[in-house]
């Protein structure tokens, strides 16, 4: 009798830690977009007339891009992450394997078509700064992230 009345608080708690580090993530993520903006718009040094162009083209693909390397690749995160792909049989696996290899392709066609919208709207000197600034924020980024985890031992 206690239980039924101890159950729904249980699950209330649950998904409410859920909720809240779902909402830290979600927070992280929109700290480091806030960030690589900050960066990118500093490196390509963009007209105001470039940016108006630029950036929703540009946030439109790092959304769709987010989906697809997270999202569609959360499965095998998992799997990787619970010992499972070791216990995989052949089969599974090829078809796992070719799931990733669907979802890289997908990945390529739309940096692709980035590349081909961006060509009118910034001269090629820009786009190519684009990759190279993208690089760039992501080592600083990584360095960050170790010299913080440094901090902490």
């Amino acid at each position: 009798m206690k239980l039924l009345k101890i159950l729904p608080i249980l699950v209330l708690f649950s998904s409410l830690n859920f909720y809240a580090q779902g909402e830290k993530m979600k927070e992280k993520r929109e700290q480091i977009k806030t960030m690589k903006v900050a960066f990118l718009t500093t490196e390509l040094d963009l007209t105001s007339a470039e940016a108006e162009k630029f950036w929703p083209v540009y946030n439109a693909f790092e959304d769709k891009q987010f989906e697809l390397r997270h999202q569609k690749m959360g499965a095998f995160i998992k799997k990787i992450k619970d010992g499972s792909v070791s216990q995989m049989t052949e089969k599974e696996a090829s078809t796992f394997l070719n799931q990733m290899e669907s979802n890289d392709e997908e990945i390529f066609m739309l940096r692709k078509k980035l590349t081909a919208t961006l060509r009118n709207i910034l001269p090629a000197s820009k786009i190519l700064k684009l990759k190279k600034s993208e690089e760039d924020f992501n080592r600083k980024l990584l360095h960050q992230y170790r010299d913080r985890g440094n901090k902490k031992e």
